[in-house]
C-alpha cells in the first residue's frame, strides 16, 4: 500500500527563461493538534500550516511554548476513522498525564494560524507574557561564538539547500555546540520542533542559545523564554516588541548576525 505521508518537498516543472526544468518547492500543509488527558476525550486546540516532518516534535514543542504543560505523555497520529485518507498524517493527538495548566484561547471560528503566524493562539500580548518561564542561569556564548553560530547551522539545513523556502532554528550550548536543528516553512514551527525534540528525548528545553535563520518577532522570543533559553541569535532584525519582551524576560538578543558582525539589543 502506498504511503500517503506527505513529504517535505514536492517536484514541480518550472521555466527559467527559455529553459524548462524540474525544481523542488517546500511542502506546506495543515497540521491539526488535538489534546487529551485522563477522563477527557481528544479535542482540537490548534491548526497550523507547516512543512511535514517532525510533526510529533512540533506538537510537543507547541504545547510547552503555549504554557499548556511542561512535558507530554505521548504524541500520535490521530486514528479517527472519519478522516479522509489524505489527512491521515495531518492530525496529531498530544496526550498529557493530567489536566493542562492552561489552554489556548478558543475563538468562535476555527483556531488556526498561517505558516507566518506564531502567536495567533494568544488572546492578547498580556496572555502570551504569562507563559514566560524561568531565567537561564548558565553561561552564555561569547561574541566570537555568536558570530559563528549561523554558519554552524548551515550544514544541517538540507531542505533550504533543496528549495530555498524554509526557516531554520537550532539549539546551541555556550561553547557553540549545535544540539539540534529543525527546518520548517514557518519560523515559529521550526522553533516548536527544536523544543519538541528535547521534550520527546527527555532532555531539558533550557539551554544557552536559540539560533534562528531569519528575523525575530515577538512570538519567537516568547517561545524562547518559555523554554528557558538564555540568549537568541538571529540572522535578521528583531521587532520592537521582540526587543521589549527580551528585555523584560532577561533574554540576551542578537540580530544581524554573521561571521563579520552582530548587533546586541538587550
Amino acid at each position: 500500500m502506498k504511503d500517503r505521508r506527505p513529504g517535505p518537498s514536492v517536484r514541480v516543472r518550472v521555466h527559467e527563461g527559455d529553459v524548462a526544468r524540474e525544481d523542488r518547492v517546500i511542502t506546506e500543509e495543515p497540521l491539526e493538534i488535538r489534546l487529551q488527558w485522563p477522563g477527557v476525550p481528544a479535542r482540537r486546540v490548534w491548526v497550523t500550516m507547516r512543512t511535514p516532518g517532525h510533526d510529533f516534535e512540533l506538537a510537543a514543542g507547541w504545547v510547552v511554548h503555549e504554557g499548556i504543560a511542561p512535558t507530554v505523555h505521548g504524541v500520535a497520529y490521530c486514528t479517527d476513522t472519519s478522516l479522509a485518507p489524505e489527512q491521515e498524517f495531518n492530525v496529531v493527538t498530544v496526550t498529557l498525564d493530567g489536566p493542562p495548566a492552561a489552554l489556548p484561547h478558543q475563538h468562535d471560528a476555527l483556531s488556526a494560524g498561517s505558516s507566518a503566524c506564531g502567536v495567533c493562539g494568544s488572546d492578547s500580548v498580556s496572555s502570551a507574557l504569562e507563559t514566560v518561564g524561568r531565567r537561564w542561569e548558565g553561561p552564555l556564548p561569547a561574541l566570537d561564538v555568536v558570530r559563528r553560530l549561523p554558519d554552524a547551522l548551515r550544514p544541517q539545513q538540507k531542505l533550504f539547500d533543496r528549495t530555498g523556502g524554509v526557516h531554520a532554528a537550532g539549539l546551541a550550548t555556550a561553547d557553540g555546540e549545535v544540539l539540534v536543528v529543525r527546518e520548517d516553512v514557518g519560523r515559529h514551527n521550526a522553533v516548536d520542533k527544536v523544543t519538541g525534540a528535547r521534550v520527546l528525548a527527555g532532555l531539558p528545553t533550557a539551554e544557552a542559545c536559540l539560533v534562528v535563520s531569519g528575523r525575530v518577532g515577538f512570538e519567537l522570543v516568547q517561545k524562547a523564554v518559555t523554554a528557558g533559553i538564555g540568549s537568541m541569535v538571529a540572522v535578521g532584525a528583531p521587532t520592537s516588541l521582540a526587543v521589549a519582551l527580551a528585555e523584560r524576560a532577561g533574554l540576551v538578543l542578537h540580530g544581524f548576525t554573521s561571521a563579520q558582525r552582530s548587533v546586541r539589543y538587550t
